[in-house]
């Protein structure tokens, strides 16, 4: 049972986190919510690019993470008390910033402007 617990607790808060992300989405530039690099902090339309796509991505890749963490530790719960549910969630954060980073350098110049 221990096993469902730290899954529960590691896997469980990022999805919580990303649901919250999802659903109250920053309004307006801060530095304490939202998703914050200074490519995304540059005005306010790459904010609201960046946090849209940053909200969505993580809110896919958190389930698939949080689904596939329960189904591993159904089939081998001994190992799931390991760095397995760690990694996962550092796994999608990664993936999450990355595909974010991508899709601002793809839409928009380097001082924040939207490419045609």
């Amino acid at each position: 049972m221990e096993a469902y617990i730290y899954v529960l607790s590691v896997n469980g808060l990022i999805f919580l986190l990303s649901l919250i992300f999802y659903f109250f989405p920053p309004k307006k530039i801060n530095n304490f919510y939202g998703y914050r690099t200074h490519k995304s902090m540059l005005n306010q339309d790459v904010w609201d690019y960046s946090n849209t796509l940053f909200n969505k991505s993580l809110l896919i890749y958190s389930v698939i993470c949080f689904v596939a963490a329960m189904l591993l530790t159904y089939f081998n719960p001994e190992q799931m008390q390991s760095w397995i549910p760690m990694g996962l969630l550092l796994l999608t954060i990664l993936v999450c910033v990355i595909k974010t980073e991508q899709g601002i350098k793809q839409n928009f110049d380097e001082n924040g402007k939207r490419k045609k």
